[in-house]
């Protein structure tokens, strides 16, 4: 039976090294798994007033619909200012919403990102921990992946090019996938 990874990168930019590293990671997922890309693009800023007045917005469904099915989510995540990018953490928040509470619990989820500095994205990963908390997962934490100076290592349509990243990427993704 084929699992199914929901991947969510926490970038909205074209050239998203996170975007780039979640193709990748697609790519390079085992046989048995596929990692379906869902997008946070068209989830707009959470306002209770809105969801009052007219439930959760398609893109939220979308994105609910998305978690139900699968059987991981891999949440691939940039770092601004040392934190949590708000428009992940927004996206995540609508997810929640309603009947997405459910939907989170218990579910493994892995993290992992991309960076141009040389630290990699190790405090918004570390950031990600309280709110996967909150949400009742089930982390990860049998892999850890920092992509660091992601600029030498991405083309210019955004395809990581480097061998030795992609096989780290390979090695935990079917960690990952191995875990579900």
């Amino acid at each position: 039976m084929t699992k199914i990874i929901l991947g969510l990168s926490g970038s909205l930019r074209r050239g998203s090294f996170n975007a780039g590293l979640l193709r990748a990671a697609a790519e390079v997922a085992p046989a048995d798994t596929t990692i379906q890309i869902g997008s946070i693009r068209e989830v707009p800023l959470y306002d209770g007033d809105a969801e009052a007045a007219h439930g959760l917005p398609p893109a939220v469904l979308t994105l609910q619909a998305q978690l139900q099915a699968a059987d991981g989510l891999l949440l691939v995540t940039p770092e601004y200012n040392n934190g949590i990018p708000g428009v992940f953490k927004n996206a995540i928040d609508w997810m929640s919403r309603g009947p997405g509470l459910k939907m989170f619990v218990g579910k493994p989820v892995a993290v992992l990102g991309a960076s141009p500095g040389g630290f990699g994205t190790g405090q918004a990963q570390s950031g990600w921990l309280p709110v996967l908390r909150t949400l009742r997962t089930k982390p990860w934490f049998e892999g850890r992946m920092l992509v660091s100076h992601a600029g030498q290592l991405f083309d210019q349509d955004g395809k990581l090019q480097d061998a030795a990243t992609r096989k780290q990427l390979t090695e935990f993704v079917a960690g990952f996938a191995a875990s579900l």
